[in-house]
């Protein structure tokens, strides 16, 4: 049985992740996070501890005084400024009783030469690179491909934000803004099969440097199909070159609009084209050959992921309006 520390547990990724790891039974939970929740906790069922991410000193005795010998970080990378994902790995590495992290990845790999498009790449680098330098602890991160959930979101379960993130299909509005030719293959994964994947890979008696997994694989212009089906209705559909996306631009959907008072629309657009690009130059069909192992759903069959059929039938489909 290990003691596992989910950093950011209280919600996103880190939310799913507790809960998965609780259900296996197999156990004990503790949730990272700045300050305490009562209320939360109980909810959760998982005690919260407070940490002072700025002192390192003081998230050692956290992890040590809770007898922490697994860290899975949620930690967000998004952010303009630099994200405490590296105290956590310096504390992790410090530790005496700490053995293994997962850092927060939960994405596609990531290279030197995307710096400058995405926010989170350039930390995304420098806490692998921080995971290369530390010398007790055995890490992985995990590439999933990108979140399903933004197209469920809310009528199917999800720990993310529950205003969905509007890019590329806008079902609401039965429109879409495809990236390319909608022709290139992409892995997409629920965050619920993410921490799935991640509570069974407490179990293996080895990590691999880079973990992959994926719920399904399709192209855009086959997701689009799928929630056209959903729905029984056909979209307003618009293609965006990946010149323009290189550019800055995409094609603006409907329910971006109302998005806008939260993300700024040139933020939204930077995001959208740059993600878009990425999709067409194949970035997120992931391939894990070489890496020595595969896919970890090989090695865990029984875990069943979410396909984007199933869940925009469950979101979408015509009896959608008749469930709570």
């Amino acid at each position: 049985m290990a003691i596992v520390a989910v950093a950011g547990g209280t919600g996103n990724v880190g939310r799913a992740i507790v809960e998965a790891i609780l259900a296996t039974g197999k156990h004990q939970v503790k949730v990272l996070s700045r300050s305490p929740n009562p209320a939360l906790e109980k909810e959760i069922g998982a005690p919260i501890i407070p940490v002072d991410y700025s002192s390192i000193p003081a998230i050692v005795k956290v992890l040590e005084d809770n007898q922490i010998d697994t860290v899975v970080s949620s930690i967000s990378m998004h952010s303009e400024t630099v994200p405490n994902e590296f105290e956590l790995i310096h504390a992790a590495d410090l530790s005496k009783v700490t053995k293994r992290l997962i850092s927060s990845e939960w994405g596609v790999p990531v290279t030197e030469a995307q710096q400058g498009l995405i926010p989170s790449v350039p930390h995304k680098l420098a806490a692998f690179s921080l995971l290369q330098q530390t010398t007790s602890l055995e890490y992985t991160v995990f590439h999933n491909g990108f979140f399903m959930d933004y197209w469920g979101i809310p009528r199917v379960k999800s720990y993310l934000a529950r205003t969905p993130l509007i890019s590329w299909l806008d079902i609401p509005n039965n429109s879409a803004a495809i990236p390319g030719s909608g022709e290139t293959y992409a892995h997409f994964t629920h965050t619920l099969d993410v921490a799935k994947f991640v509570a069974a890979s407490l179990d293996l008696p080895k990590w691999e440097k880079e973990t992959f997994i994926y719920g399904d694989r399709l192209t855009w212009n086959q997701f689009l199909k799928l929630a056209e089906e959903a729905k029984g209705v056909k979209f307003d559909v618009k293609y965006d070159s990946v010149e323009n996306m290189r550019k800055g631009e995409a094609t603006e959907l409907p329910g971006q609009v109302a998005l806008y008072k939260y993300l700024p629309k040139e933020v939204l657009q930077g995001m959208t084209s740059a993600f878009g690009a990425w999709f067409e130059e194949g970035v997120f069909e992931l391939k894990p050959e070489g890496q020595g192992q595969g896919f970890l759903n090989e090695k865990f069959p029984e875990v069943k992921p979410m396909k984007a059929k199933e869940m925009l039938e469950e979101a979408w489909g015509k009896g959608f309006l008749g469930r709570k």
